[in-house]
């Protein structure tokens, strides 16, 4: 699997749960009736996201996104098939 790094720059507006989820008991899926937790909004800065908090009446918590170092190998993605190897490719 891979992590890449696109979609990372935004600031989402989640909404918090209003109720807990309920397991259906025949097929075992959980459900809410709480049409907000489907609702995620993307702005480009923190501060356009506060603002419309602040102007919806939405109470906000900001959660500063945690800082990660690129993952870049000197040979990238090709070097998994070059053909000076030193052990066997495997998944």
């Amino acid at each position: 699997m891979t992590s890449g790094m696109a979609k990372t720059r935004k600031w989402v507006l989640e909404f918090a749960p209003a109720s807990a989820r309920e397991v259906d008991p025949l097929m075992g899926w959980t459900s809410s009736a709480d049409t907000q937790s489907q609702v995620r909004l993307r702005f480009d800065t923190k501060e356009e996201a506060l603002d419309y908090a602040r102007d919806h009446g939405i109470t906000a918590e900001v959660i500063e996104p945690k800082l990660r170092k690129a993952n870049i190998r000197p040979g990238g993605y090709g070097d998994n098939f070059a053909t000076n190897r030193r052990g066997p490719w495997t998944h």
